[in-house]
């Protein structure tokens, strides 16, 4: 996990309170409302009333057909959820959660915070040349001019998830000879600045391969440092040896203890052969279950029924996880027979505007809500499950109904939403009200 000793910088000038109309916390003077930013503070104790929380299904026979909900008092003390307690509305003391829905904090598993365009001017993509050699082409171009503003522009991306009601994120980091560490160097430092709002796991990203560029050197430097993966990219493509970049991946990771998050965007026969060797050299070192994960493995999309089964049977078995943005048109994953073998799904909004693509809203509810309808998860009760790909697979009640989050001592990370329950949350991507993150109110 990401830890930093740099002093925290004040931010986000509308923090602490964005309740519209919400009574001010005793103790911190505002005249209009809303905190200003030189007199925001995090809170160490404090109770919200008036807080909807799930509490079980309604039945018609055996389908779930509704949520039960109700209005509860929460008491949030250093960093963690105290109690649950009988709603008092007419306490005066406590923070007015105006009957939104309390849901766990999102997260964003997949995102490239170093490189943004996000916070500058508007920037579509241009055409692009050569694959993806040539877009390594184009960054080793355009890189050190983004390394000027890149701490700035992580910054205000990190305001954008607040905004959508992600906490937390596992960001990518460029590791390679243009940049070297300073991608690296330089998001550690935003991430310091936003660490009472936002927390943040990180991959030391060859991004211009291993070996195709000599950036063997720089990812060992980087593994003594503060991050928490080990990365790759096609190793086949862009290196043009799978076994060779898969095991200088995983003995770097077991080196180092770190986990191991590659991306492999080849659909064909090399992809294939990636996947499996992975699941063979985690398999043979099981101190990597459930600390590696494939991003994107667009290949899963391209297998037939019969070895998209043996393929997930054996990734589960490995404890190895997919982090998918959830493609659509000739690329839709087969995230049902992934959920069946018990693997791992994890999602993030990957670029959000940067030279790659302009797709990210920031927001993984609304991966939810296009998961839920790739697959036509529809109903009250599969709507209520695809939750869990906006939380990090965390749910409010377990599939039997029974309420499984919050509970006294859980971290108070916590979104308050507008809506009525889960179900409709994802159905509708209903508006974030409110970011609670490690007890400190966001906005």
């Amino acid at each position: 996990m990401y830890k930093s000793e740099i002093p925290r910088k004040e931010f986000l000038k509308k923090s602490l309170l964005g309740f519209a109309g919400m009574t001010v916390v005793p103790g911190l003077p505002d005249s209009s409302g809303i905190l200003d930013q030189q007199t925001a503070h995090p809170m160490k104790d404090y109770t919200l009333k008036n807080v909807k929380l799930e509490t079980g299904f309604e039945y018609e026979g055996d389908e779930v057909v509704h949520t039960k909900t109700g209005l509860f008092g929460v008491a949030i003390s250093n960093g963690k959820i105290k109690n649950i307690s009988v709603n008092k509305p007419d306490d005066s003391t406590a923070i007015d959660a105006k009957g939104w829905l309390m849901l766990p904090a999102f997260k964003d598993m997949h995102i490239h915070l170093d490189k943004t365009f996000y916070g500058g001017p508007w920037q579509a993509t241009r055409r692009r040349t050569g694959g993806v050699k040539g877009m390594i082409a184009l960054e080793q171009q355009i890189l050190p001019e983004m390394l000027k503003t890149s701490t700035d522009r992580a910054e205000k991306l990190i305001e954008l998830l607040q905004s959508k009601g992600s906490a937390f994120a596992r960001s990518h980091v460029n590791i390679e000879p243009t940049s070297k560490l300073q991608s690296l160097k330089n998001l550690e430092k935003a991430l310091a600045h936003k660490k009472d709002g936002f927390r943040a796991e990180l991959v030391a990203f060859p991004q211009h391969g291993v070996f195709y560029t000599d950036s063997a050197a720089y990812l060992k430097d980087a593994a003594q440092m503060d991050i928490d993966f080990i990365g790759g990219l096609d190793p086949y493509t862009i290196d043009g040896a799978i076994e060779k970049t898969v095991d200088f991946t995983v003995q770097l990771a077991l080196d180092h203890k770190k986990g191991i998050d590659i991306h492999l965007h080849e659909s064909g026969e090399s992809g294939l052969k990636t996947v499996e060797y992975l699941i063979k050299r985690v398999t043979e070192n099981a101190v990597l279950r459930e600390k590696t994960f494939v991003s994107h493995c667009f290949v899963l999309a391209k297998l037939d029924q019969r070895k998209q089964e043996e393929v997930a049977e054996q990734l589960g078995a490995a404890g190895i996880g997919i982090v998918s943005t959830i493609p659509f048109g000739n690329l839709i994953m087969p995230i049902p027979v992934l959920y069946k073998h018990g693997v791992t799904v994890l999602t993030g909004n990957d670029s959000i505007i940067d030279h790659w693509n302009t797709w990210g809203s920031g927001s993984v509810l609304q991966k939810a809500n296009l998961m839920a309808q790739l697959y036509g998860y529809a109903s009250e009760f599969m709507l209520s499950r695809s939750l869990k790909l906006a939380t990090g697979n965390l749910l409010p009640l377990d599939d039997n109904g029974k309420q499984q989050w919050p509970k006294a001592g859980d971290a108070a990370d916590l979104v308050l939403i507008d809506a009525s329950c889960s179900a409709e949350a994802v159905s509708r991507i209903s508006s974030v009200q409110s970011l609670i993150s490690q007890g400190n109110i966001v906005f």
